[in-house]
C-alpha cells in the first residue's frame, strides 16, 4: 500500500465515518459516543482546523484519518489537540505513525505551538508506543479518566509535544 496524506474531501464522508466510527463503536479510545453519519460527519469533519486522510494512491480507499483543532481558546489557543483513526482490518501497518507526523507537520504550518493529547487511554499500547517513539512527553496518570464501552473506568495519560520554541 503506498499512502499519501491530504486534506479530506466530500467525496471521502462514507469511508471515513465508517473509519471513525469503528473506534466509536470500539469504546476504547475515543471520548466520542455518538456515532457520525455522513451529514453530521461533513459538519464535524469541516470544523476542524484540519483534517487530513491517508489514502492508497493506487486504488484511493482511505486508510485513516485525523481531525486538527484548537484544544483551547484565548491564552491557550496556541495549543492543539488532535484525533487519529486507522481502518480496523490494516491497523499495525504503522498508519498511525504516518498519520501523527502529517499532523505535527500541518499543527505547525498552521501555527500552533503546543500539540496535547488529553486523554490516551492506558490500554492503548500502540499509541503509547508510538507517542514515546516520537517525543512526545507524558504529563502523568488520570485515574479512571476514562470511560470505557462496558461502564468500567480506565486511567488516561495526557502527553504533550511542542511545536515550536
Amino acid at each position: 500500500m503506498e499512502l499519501e496524506i491530504r486534506a479530506f474531501e466530500k467525496r471521502d464522508l462514507p469511508e471515513m465515518t465508517a473509519i471513525w466510527n469503528q473506534v466509536v463503536e470500539d469504546g476504547a479510545a475515543f471520548p466520542q459516543m455518538e456515532l457520525l453519519d455522513e451529514n453530521s460527519g461533513e459538519i464535524f469533519f469541516s470544523e476542524q482546523s484540519f483534517t487530513g486522510v491517508a489514502y492508497d494512491v493506487n486504488s484511493g480507499e482511505i486508510a485513516g484519518l485525523y481531525i486538527l483543532h484548537p484544544n483551547n481558546v484565548g491564552r491557550c489557543g496556541h495549543i492543539c489537540n488532535a484525533s487519529y483513526a486507522v481502518k480496523k482490518e490494516i491497523r499495525g501497518q504503522h498508519i498511525g505513525e504516518k498519520l501523527v507526523l502529517h499532523c505535527l507537520a500541518k499543527a505547525k504550518e498552521l501555527g500552533f505551538g503546543v500539540l496535547q493529547f488529553n486523554a490516551v487511554v492506558k490500554s492503548n499500547q500502540a499509541a503509547l508506543h508510538l507517542y514515546e517513539k516520537l517525543g512526545f512527553v507524558k504529563l502523568g496518570v488520570i485515574p479512571g479518566g476514562f470511560l470505557r464501552k462496558d461502564g468500567t473506568y480506565e486511567d488516561i495519560i495526557p502527553h504533550y509535544y511542542v511545536l515550536q520554541e
